[in-house]
């Protein structure tokens, strides 16, 4: 049975071309299988969701707006990249079904060369190539709704992980290459600003561990590629809302969602009882935006959850715990779902205790940051499932070095077989 299982990841372990093919195809087709059960509805061109509203505003009016269930005006509730792809693809081939299925396709693309890419990914973390292959082919076989750019997310955080590891591994860092890095960093964040963390604690380590005297000035150096990167954005935003605030402008109503009187750990639950209120589902929520203006109204709705955590500390608190019990073990309020992602959990745990004593402390960092600060600030608002996803892959990648040394590994083994 382990032969059975361990020879087609050796095969595809010494062929790494052709195994990022084979995942990424594997992925496209689940991703393609299951696009064919998706309500059309959902898949052209349409007003219900945050992200399709504004690039239907992009591609209509050329605005970066209107997010919510009433016209409102220029919005930062998202981050710029996601919603301009998809904005550039309505633009091009017109608000059509097409357009639609283009803009789906895309972001499975996105996820299948997340999953191709993983065999190199763990050769760059210093895992083995048959533990991102096994970590790919899980990954490829379980069909994900596209959600908000998770995917993307995901695929920026590989590549910057691998990056950071080539980083720290080279003897001497060179200025250019600081710089370039901090402007990849900061890119990312116009994907994703909850990357700020993890890219935080990968510079904070770099400064604690790196022995290179200039380390304080290519640290710097990433510091400013960032704020290079970002400038646009944010200059944009203070032009618009005259207030200055990283990539979002939408953490106070999120942070309310989460704690209010009636509030639940997981947004699924609030759902069912219609325990919270925003502009995008509640008209009065809305219409509270046109006449406070985008900003104003994020910021007293953050008055307004702070307000209320002051006021209920021990409720507050049991909130958090439940958000972090969700977020490590799953949707409790689905046990099916919940037993999926505690299993995968437990086998990363595994994976951890099994690989880290043959990783360097670089390696070792690289991953547990990640996992350690990409949740921090989903623990003060309200779960949803797919707010794990862009760290699916390293809870994967971690699990599959668990089986690995079940199925796979030999004691032994020479260290080239990790390559």
């Amino acid at each position: 049975m382990k032969f059975v299982l361990r020879a087609p990841l050796d095969w595809l372990a010494r062929r790494p071309g052709l195994a990022f093919l084979i995942l990424f195809g594997l992925s496209f087709a689940v991703q393609m299988f299951f696009l064919t059960m998706v309500d059309p509805r959902y898949i052209g061109p349409h007003t219900r969701w945050e992200l399709q509203a504004v690039a239907v505003s992009l591609a209509e009016t050329g605005q970066f707006a209107d997010p919510y269930l009433l016209p409102t005006g220029p919005t930062a509730h998202l981050p710029p990249i996601p919603p301009m792809i998809t904005g550039v693809i309505y633009s091009a081939l017109g608000l059509t079904q097409t357009a639609g299925y283009v803009a789906w396709i895309l972001r499975f693309v996105f996820y299948a060369a997340l999953w191709g890419m993983l065999p190199s990914v763990a050769v760059g973390v210093g895992l083995k190539r048959q533990e991102g292959a096994l970590a790919g082919l899980v990954g490829a076989l379980l069909p994900r709704w596209p959600g908000h750019g998770e995917a993307l997310t995901a695929v920026a955080m590989a590549l910057l992980m691998v990056l950071f590891v080539r980083r720290w591994g080279e003897r001497r860092s060179s200025t250019g290459g600081s710089l370039l890095l901090g402007l990849a960093c900061g890119v990312a964040f116009q994907v994703q600003p909850a990357l700020l963390p993890v890219v935080t604690g990968w510079i904070v380590f770099e400064l604690w561990w790196s022995p290179e005297r200039r380390k304080w000035i290519l640290s710097g150096l990433i510091v400013l590629g960032i704020f290079l990167a970002c400038l646009p954005w944010c200059w944009r935003n203070y032009k618009v809302f005259d207030a200055i605030f990283f990539v979002r402008s939408n953490f106070g109503l999120e942070l309310r969602m989460g704690n209010h009187d009636g509030a639940a750990g997981a947004m699924n639950v609030m759902d069912r009882r219609h325990e919270h209120l925003h502009p995008r589902t509640h008209e009065d929520e809305a219409r509270k935006v046109q006449n406070l203006g985008e900003v104003p109204y994020m910021r007293e709705a953050g008055r307004e959850a702070l307000d209320w955590i002051a006021g209920h500390p021990a409720t507050f608190a049991s909130l958090t715990a439940s958000r972090v019990a969700h977020w490590w073990l799953g949707p409790l309020y689905y046990p099916p779902g919940a037993f999926l992602v505690m299993a995968l959990t437990v086998l990363a745990f595994r994976g951890i205790w099994l690989a880290f004593p043959k990783l360097s402390v670089p390696q070792r960092a690289a991953l547990v940051i990640p996992l350690s600060t990409y949740p921090l600030i989903y623990y003060v608002v309200a779960y949803m499932p797919r707010y794990r996803e862009p760290v699916n892959w390293v809870f994967l990648l971690l699990a599959a070095a668990a089986v690995w040394t079940w199925i796979g590994d030999r004691q032994g083994e020479p260290n080239s077989a990790r390559r």
